[in-house]
This record gives structure tokens, C-alpha cells and sequence, in this order.
């Protein structure tokens, strides 16, 4: 969970294979022409872990640690819903106004903020146990957990080169989710042990302590890898498309119209709604929505619908999900680096699909496990894929912008796949709820294929 900048300008088109010779598109930041992403070339792979980036790293685990003990202290019984709700549509908020914040104030500033908002509040928890405290620190906690995931992931875009964004970003995703799983049990254990207030305690040191990290991390403008002279202007070794077109065998008159005719066409400075009304940046939202849809069913139904398999059995399938999640998301970064993301979306999407159908055989054990290994699968393929693809669409000015959607993406698949879920299974049962979830998510795949077919047409004029 993640992610800043400072406005959107030019659009490249898919990340997609096949253009010509290397290429640059102009660019507002203080280096001159960045490299169009793409897949970078075997003989030169930039190093991925900086120190910037470990910096990152620690402000990222201090954030995660702080929600998870959070989440496992809970709110109560009495005010456990009105807790959620609050605590949910202020993150969506904070998701929603990041961008704008931090083209204003700059990375550094707009994520020690929201580490403040995310950890201070936390104590007061372990002080008051009142309906209206709760709530209120849900709010304020919500707000700084929306404002650290925009700009956070989009600093970390930022830093990661981008010939290894895709294994960059996985990295991240390991990085985060390993302290996660041990902090969530910990969390558990010390609230039934010794109570409630350590934890919160520990929630806010952990935040807190994140701050040490924010000065050491690029700024306003950040400090991009410096490439090797000559290298800067790489785009992969296939190339890549601008938005209309191919630059590949185009002349230096003719890709400066067509960024100059993209910019024209491209979303206001840090606008997410213009984010959404861009195809480039929607269809991929659309497609990941789908998949954390059923991401937020098997998380929310799969122990009630498993009435059958053991307590154990559940368990170990809602362990082994995120974990081939996690695994399969870093492959899919190394592969998408190596040969273009956006060739992975729509295996993501079916073999999602493919997992989620195997659950309709609830009553059988080895389809629990194995539905939820295959999803699990599917889903960290289709999380990297379209997070890589959606950075590879714009500018760095425009890394706040993709990481508010895909956020917004994540949430609302989430919230709307486990409330439909629930609607329908009330009437057909959960076996058929699981079938007719499958078929919802392969109907990603319309989005997916117009995807693929717009990024075609962008290449074939420069041919």
C-alpha cells in the first residue's frame, strides 16, 4: 500500500513492445528529456536498491506496522462499524486531495504529515475508550493513512528506475507485507494479554518513529537515478510508443508535435478526476478493480462459505492468498521490466478468475487451498501489472495522480465485491455466488483487450 507530484502532462501510450530506436519525450522537471519507459535492455540494468530507496522502505514499514496494530486492537464491538466506515471514506478522502497537496508542498512534507495524522492520534486510544474519541481518531487516522499511501507509492515511483520499476515496486510489496504479517498476530496477542493500550502505544511509536526517515528521501523534485551519460534517453530495447503514435523511426520534428498534441489532450496538473476520464489510466482501474473485488470476498466470505473444511484449512488458504500474491507480484515486476507489463494483465485477470471459480467447490478442502494458491497468483500479476503500466502512461509529474487510482481502485473493488457478494449469496447460495464472481471478473477482460488494441494502434503509424 503506497504512494506525489507535481501535475500531469504528457501521456505515453502502453507499455508495449515492438516500436523502433531508442527515444525521449520532453519533460518538465529540472533534467530535461526523461526516457520513455519500457523494458529495459540486458546490458544495462540501474541499480534498484539506493539508499533513498531503503529510506523509503523504513517509512513504509513504520506506516504499515501502524495500521496493522491498529486493526488488530479494533474498536470495540459497539462502535466496530461506525469505526470502519469512518476510518474507510477518510482514507479515500486523504487518497483523493494528496496529489494536489503534494504538488503544492512537495513529497517530504505531505508524507511526514500524514505519519503524524497516522500515528499521533492512536495514542489517545489508549487513553479513552468513548464512542466519539474512536471515531474521531478513525477519521484523522483514515486521512493520514490515504495521505502516506498516495504519496508515498508515488515517491517511491519516483526513485525506482524506471527499467525496473515493476521488480521495484514487488520489492516494496515484500518489504511491507512481511513486518504486516507479523505485527497483525502480535497486535492479537498483547491485546489479549496485556490490553489494549500497548498496542495503539506501539502503533503510534511505530509511525512516529517512520518521521526519522523523511528527511533523508527526495524532495519537491526528486533526485531520479541519475543515469550514465548516453543512457538517459534508453527507451528499452524495443523501444516504446508516445500516446499517438510510434517514435521509433520518427524525426525529432514530429515527436516533438506529438508530445506537444498529447500534452494538449492530457489531465490538468494533479487532476484525479481528469485521471479517471483518461482511457489510458481508467481501463487499467476498471481491470484491477475487478480482481480486488474478489479479493475482498475471499477475505470477508470464505471462512463462512468453507462450513465444511476445518478451521485450519481456512486458515492456511487465507495465509497461503497474499503469500503467492506476494510471490507472483515480484515475478511478474522481473518479467514486466525484461518484455512490457502490459502483456500480463489479461493472464492476471483469468487466472484470477480461475481461482476464484475453484472455491465453488466449497465443501472439498484441496479446492479451498487450491482455489485461494491460484488467485493468490492471478492477483499479484494483475497488482503489478497494471500499477506498472499505469506509471509507464504518464510523466513523473504524474506519479500522484496513478497511484490516488489505483488506491481508489483497490478500495473500491474491495468494498463493492464483498457488499454484492453478500447480496447475492443471500438468494443463490455461495457455490453459485463464486461461479457468478468468476464471470464478473472475466468480463475485465472487454476493458483489457480494448487496452491491448489502443496500444497496437499507437505503434502501427510509426511502422
Amino acid at each position: 500500500m503506497a504512494p506525489s507530484v507535481n501535475g500531469m502532462s504528457t501521456l505515453t501510450a502502453t507499455e508495449t513492445p515492438g516500436a523502433g530506436a531508442p527515444a525521449t519525450l520532453p519533460s518538465d522537471g529540472p533534467h530535461g528529456a526523461r526516457p520513455v519507459a519500457g523494458p529495459a535492455p540486458a546490458t544495462y540494468r540501474p541499480r534498484l536498491v539506493t539508499r533513498a530507496l531503503l529510506l523509503r522502505f523504513a517509512s513504509a514499514i513504520g506506516s504499515a506496522i501502524s495500521s496493522v496494530f491498529a486493526k488488530a486492537a479494533g474498536a470495540g464491538e459497539g462502535a466496530a462499524g461506525l469505526a470502519t466506515s469512518a476510518l474507510t471514506f477518510a482514507a479515500v478522502a486523504g487518497e483523493l486531495v494528496t496529489p494536489r497537496l503534494v504538488t503544492r508542498y512537495g513529497h517530504r512534507k505531505v508524507l511526514a504529515a500524514g505519519l503524524v495524522l497516522l500515528g499521533a492520534p492512536a495514542l489517545l486510544l489508549a487513553v479513552s475508550a468513548s464512542t466519539a474519541v474512536i471515531v474521531t481518531v478513525c477519521v484523522v487516522r483514515g486521512l493520514g493513512f490515504g495521505v502516506t499511501c498516495v504519496a508515498g507509492g508515488a515517491l517511491t515511483a519516483s526513485i525506482i528506475p524506471a527499467e525496473r520499476r515493476g521488480e521495484g515496486l514487488a520489492l516494496l510489496g515484500v518489504v511491507i507485507g512481511v513486518p504486516s504479517m507479523v505485527a497483525l498476530p502480535a497486535g492479537l496477542w498483547l491485546a489479549a494479554h496485556i490490553g489494549y493500550a500497548p498496542v495503539f502505544a506501539a502503533g503510534a511509536v511505530s509511525a512516529l518513529a517512520a518521521l526519522a526517515a523523511v528527511p533523508g528521501l527526495p524532495g519537491r523534485e526528486p533526485a531520479a537515478r541519475q543515469e550514465p551519460h548516453g543512457r538517459r534517453g534508453y527507451a528499452g530495447r524495443r523501444g516504446c510508443a508516445t500516446r499517438l503514435g510510434s517514435v521509433g523511426r520518427r524525426g525529432p520534428a514530429s515527436r516533438r508535435r506529438s508530445a506537444v498534441a498529447a500534452k494538449r489532450r492530457a489531465p490538468g496538473a494533479d487532476g484525479v478526476v481528469a485521471g479517471m476520464r483518461t482511457p489510458e489510466l481508467a481501463r487499467p482501474c476498471v481491470i484491477f478493480s475487478a480482481t480486488t473485488m474478489a479479493a475482498g470476498i475471499i477475505v470477508t466470505f470464505l471462512p463462512l462459505a468453507a462450513t465444511r473444511a476445518t478451521a485450519g484449512v481456512v486458515a492456511l488458504a487465507l495465509l497461503i492468498q497474499p503469500a503467492a500474491s506476494t510471490l507472483t507480484r515480484w515475478l511478474a515486476g522481473r518479467h514486466g521490466d525484461r518484455h512490457g507489463s502490459a502483456r500480463l494483465i489479461i493472464p492476471g485477470v483469468v487466472v484470477s478468475a480461475g481461482g476464484i471459480l475453484m472455491l465453488a467447490l466449497t465443501t472439498e478442502p484441496a479446492a479451498v487451498i487450491g482455489g485461494a494458491v491460484v488467485f493468490g497468483a492471478g492477483f499479484g500479476v494483475a497488482q503489478n501489472a497494471t500499477l506498472s503500466v499505469m506509471y509507464a502512461r504518464v510523466p513523473e509529474s504524474g506519479y500522484g495522480t496513478v497511484t490516488a487510482l489505483w488506491n481508489l481502485a483497490y478500495d473500491a473493488g474491495m468494498g463493492l465485491g464483498a457488499a454484492g457478494f453478500g447480496v447475492v449469496a443471500a438468494q443463490t447460495g455461495y457455490p453459485v455466488s463464486f461461479v457468478l464472481t468468476s464471470a464478473l471478473m472475466l468480463a475485465a477482460l472487454a476493458p483489457a483487450l480494448r487496452d491491448r488494441r489502443a496500444g497496437r494502434a499507437t505503434r502501427s503509424p510509426g511502422r
